[in-house]
């Protein structure tokens, strides 16, 4: 082979250029097919063994196959930063230009390469259980910008043949004008970091923010965005310093806590409200739920109206049981007896001020069930089933545009019973 090279050099004598530039040539060549056989064999090669495994995942398998990729494409730089010296006659400023321009490319594919590395770190923690809790795309967002950042003081430093160091020195005086170029970064650092540590947010939180029109869970953390996806299946991306510099609401201790509130009220009309009398009363013995609450209320009554008579008051001053009262006793009994209640909660059941709209009656309590379907199942079925029984105590409900002309109709089921009575 070198007697071949110097009987073609020999031949070539009289024209110099043209052996440097069979040599230029073929080296191209040996780069190139070094770059064939690289990809051919190796690539192939991995993806085969990639695909063969058992537990092969498609989005594993991607990424680390670009990583090799990318790092394959290093070796035909480096035929060319170590072959060409062997170029005869190559003036020594084109020579130092291609070793450098190779060396600038080494160094930025190794740069793209690791930022793939930090994506599949990124792909296996996510698998973790409790990495929800603790995201870490935002620190490997960061730690891509420092590689980076070196990269491309490594890459000019080596295009322009210097120290890199030399330019380190010099980012001193470029440091205001660097954080007002990075001001966006390093305050999304800071954020990202103060939510790590308070463990403000995590994905899969229900977070609102009215001020950024989000309202749903937080599918993504990264380094200076959060992604929500709303309940319309529209997705808001909203800057991480917003969760420290802005108002907004977890919905994450609701779903811990093992209880969904509600807080609805019925609004009665208070026409409708008035005494029960005794044949009344012993109607409304026949519900289980009201039989500790109407023994109790006869017993104070009695009481407190035999103090008024030895007193000698008038009847008229006497005590007497409500329909309005006697439901809302039954209403708490009812919620106390609902399985679908979470007991261990606030259960309340309440006047409010009345207004324009009638009476309100309040119902405070907490679901056993915190997913939404199922609490607006079990709140549904209650509000049913006092709608549908409150005729029974003789109470209606307010409405603006009421087809009874502002009657109140007493209860059927009372009616009937008095006229039997009679």
């Amino acid at each position: 082979m070198q007697t071949w090279l110097e009987d073609l050099q020999n031949v070539l004598s009289p024209y110099p250029w043209a052996y440097s530039t069979l040599a230029a040539i073929f080296l191209i060549l040996v780069a190139i097919a070094v770059n064939w056989l690289t990809k051919c064999i190796l690539l192939r090669g991995l993806h085969k063994l990639l695909h063969s495994r058992p537990s092969a995942n498609s989005e594993d398998n991607a990424v680390q196959l670009a990583i090799v990729s990318r790092l394959a494409n290093i070796v035909p730089a480096v035929v060319l930063a170590v072959g060409v010296v062997t170029i005869p006659d190559i003036h020594e400023v084109l020579a130092a230009v291609i070793r450098n321009v190779c060396s600038a490319f080494i160094i930025l594919t190794s740069a793209l390469a690791a930022a793939k590395l930090l994506d599949w770190i990124d792909i296996v923690y996510r698998r973790r259980p409790d990495a929800s809790n603790k995201p870490i795309k935002g620190y490997l967002q960061l730690l891509k910008i420092f590689i980076f950042a070196v990269a491309l003081i490594l890459v000019v430093a080596t295009l322009i043949n210097r120290n890199p160091l030399i330019l380190l020195s010099g980012l001193g005086a470029m440091a205001a004008v660097l954080m007002l170029v990075f001001q966006d970064t390093l305050l999304s650092v800071v954020a990202s970091m103060q939510i790590g540590s308070n463990d403000m947010v995590r994905i899969g939180d229900w977070i609102e923010m009215p001020s950024q029109d989000a309202d749903g869970y937080v599918i993504e953390i990264a380094l200076h965005t959060v992604k929500v996806q709303n309940w319309d299946k529209t997705i808001t991306t909203l800057p991480i310093r917003k969760l420290i510099t802005d108002a907004f609401k977890n919905w994450r201790g609701m779903f811990e806590s093992g209880g969904r509130r509600i807080k609805r009220s019925l609004y009665l009309d208070q026409r409708s409200v008035r005494f029960l009398d005794d044949a009344e009363i012993k109607r409304l013995e026949e519900f289980v739920l009201l039989d500790d609450y109407l023994e109790r209320k006869r017993r104070e009554l009695a009481e407190w109206n035999a103090d008024l008579e030895k007193q000698g008051a008038k009847p008229i001053n006497e005590r007497r049981v409500t329909n309005l009262g006697t439901f809302r006793a039954y209403v708490e009994h009812y919620l106390r007896s609902n399985a679908n209640i979470n007991q261990d909660m606030m259960l309340l059941v309440r006047q409010l001020q009345p207004g324009a709209t009638g009476l309100p009656l309040e119902i405070y309590c907490f679901t056993s069930d915190v997913r939404w379907v199922e609490h607006e199942k079990v709140q549904a079925d209650i509000f049913d089933h006092l709608l549908a029984i409150l005729p029974v105590f003789d109470l209606r409900v307010f409405q603006q545009c009421s087809d009874t002309s502002g009657l109140v109709l007493p209860s059927p089921a009372l009616l009937n019973d008095t006229r039997k009575t009679d």
